[in-house]
């Protein structure tokens, strides 16, 4: 094999192994108490799945291994870097940032949400970006009262 032939293969697959930075969202990063400490972890993660990986002998295959901890190592030290703590809200008299809510769909359904930062919004889980149609719907909002319009309306029951 000549020594041409590795270098071309190990520059295309040096640009295979590129991968483009994450998106980062335009709006705030506010983050709950566990949503900083989610961030820490999964920053954490990734530097030890990128330090496990740099142990491969392979050139080729370690690009391979280490190009997701890095891209996931840019991304998680910049939203660690702009996180703003929010502390849970101390009245539920009106939604915020943090709140637990509980309410009605115009046909039927009872949902419960707290909201949260993007990172960690998961609704399988039972939170919410503070982003989210819903959530900026609500936000201020006190229970009793209705909010969205035509057939998207929903009624605040609880707040916590």
């Amino acid at each position: 094999m000549s020594v041409a032939f590795t270098k071309e293969e190990s520059a295309e697959t040096a640009s295979e192994t590129l991968l483009p930075d994450r998106p980062i969202s335009p709006h705030p990063n506010l983050v709950t108490e566990a949503g900083l400490r989610a961030l820490e972890l999964q920053l954490q993660q990734a530097r030890q799945a990128y330090e496990a990986a740099q142990g491969i002998e392979d050139v080729n295959e370690r690009r391979r291994q280490v190009a997701v901890p890095l891209r996931d190592m840019r991304y998680f030290s910049a939203r660690l870097r702009t996180a703003q703590l929010i502390p849970n809200p101390t009245s539920a008299d009106t939604v915020a940032f943090g709140s637990t809510v509980t309410f009605s769909r115009g046909d039927g359904r009872v949902q419960t949400y707290r909201i949260v930062g993007e990172d960690e919004a998961d609704p399988k889980a039972g939170s919410i970006s503070f982003v989210s149609p819903v959530a900026r719907s609500m936000m201020g909002k006190a229970v009793g009262d209705v909010v969205g319009s035509g057939q998207q309306e929903i009624e605040i029951i609880a707040i916590a």
